[in-house]
């Protein structure tokens, strides 16, 4: 046995694979089960937010990926599905970045080729926290590792996309945040 988990580690080790970098997010403005600021929480129904997207910065990508997607759900809507806040895909390769401010629906603000999916808002673009008074809601920022480009046009739904990113990740990453009106 002992000799066995020898031979993997050193497999792993000469492959290189032993020392690679996790794959993580951050942002300046979220922290992991932080609260969420004003700046990120909407601008409707109740709420007085600034609706800007937070900047999302990430690294330690696997080897293979073509490109990047990005969603903001949250599970605890009392819709019976959640409700998705922000959706974005074929951001690529390349990027290790997003702004604050990249989700409006000014294509401009995100690198060229990516696409924003429609959101349950009804239309693409970020749209922030503002949960009904009451217990906090978390807000589930992941960022995917994509084998391929998706082949789905703009606009498409939430549902849509989350479907075609589980069968084309190589990996993903969370940053979890919470939101709760009184």
């Amino acid at each position: 046995m002992f000799k066995r988990v020898l031979v993997i580690l050193a497999s792993r080790w000469l492959s290189g694979s032993a020392f690679s970098q996790a794959f993580v997010m951050k942002s300046s403005v979220l922290k992991n089960n932080g609260t969420i600021a004003e700046a990120q929480v909407f601008n409707s129904f109740g709420c007085t937010g600034a609706n800007i997207s937070p900047d999302l910065e990430w690294s330690g990508a696997p080897k293979g990926t073509k490109a990047f997607a990005l969603t903001m759900f949250d599970p605890d809507a009392p819709t019976g599905s959640g409700w998705w806040h922000w959706v974005v895909f074929n951001i690529p390769a390349g990027t290790t970045k997003l702004a604050a401010g990249a989700g409006s629906t000014n294509s401009a603000a995100l690198p060229a080729g990516s696409i924003q999916g429609r959101t349950d808002f009804g239309k693409p673009g970020y749209g922030g926290p503002c949960p009904p008074p009451g217990k906090p809601h978390r807000y589930i920022f992941k960022l995917y590792a994509l084998k391929d480009m998706l082949q789905i046009e703009e606009g498409a739904s939430a549902a849509m996309v989350s479907f075609s990113l589980n069968h084309n990740k190589l990996a993903e990453t969370v940053l979890t945040a919470k939101y709760g009106r009184k």
